[in-house]
């Protein structure tokens, strides 16, 4: 069972989809969380969650303090579902900003006119690199300057390339799932 961690959300059990997903363990959103919250990265943020599943990462930060969070899925009525989980328990008075789209991400990014602060990006495993550095030369020009791109990749899959206006940070590995930090010039 998937769970949001922490905020006003904290403890709601959050479906996932039936097939085709790999939701990110509580362990690793937790350190990503952490690390995020150290950077004061989260709260007001406008958030930007990739190939979003149940849509965990990006409504872990709407509950965190994010002030609009989009997800982005080509299946994406678990997320939806999960959304309006989430925010039934916004406390009174406050109601962030969610919103979802059924399209591919290449898509998505080759159209948004939006800018985000914080994206995730958590492919599916079988992406391939090339498809992802397409993925982040898109997203480039939709970035605020200073903003933080998390990919989450398997532990055994190429780095990606990481495109000019993106600075790469670090990596960490979680067993099987290594996590890339990026930033935006």
């Amino acid at each position: 069972m998937t769970r949001i961690i922490s905020g006003f959300a904290g403890s709601i059990a959050i479906s996932v989809p039936p097939s085709g997903t790999r939701p990110t363990s509580d362990r690793v959103r937790e350190a990503m969380f952490s690390a995020l919250e150290a950077r004061d990265a989260i709260d007001g943020m406008r958030v930007l969650d990739l190939y979003a599943g149940s849509g965990a990462l990006g409504l872990e930060a709407v509950s965190r303090g994010a002030s609009h969070v989009t997800l982005v899925d080509r299946v994406i009525r678990t997320a939806q579902q999960n959304a309006a989980r989430v925010l039934k328990q916004a406390p009174a008075g406050t109601r962030p900003e969610l919103v979802s789209t059924g399209q591919s991400v290449q898509s998505f990014l080759d159209s948004a006119r939006s800018f985000w602060d914080l994206v995730f990006l958590d492919p599916p495993y079988d992406l391939t690199t090339a498809e992802l550095d397409r993925n982040l030369v898109a997203l480039v020009p939709r970035l605020t300057p200073g903003a933080v791109v998390v990919v989450e990749r398997s532990s055994r899959s190429a780095e990606p390339s990481w495109p000019e206006g993106l600075e790469f940070e670090r990596r960490k590995d979680y067993g099987e799932t290594a996590v890339y930090w990026a930033s935006a010039d």
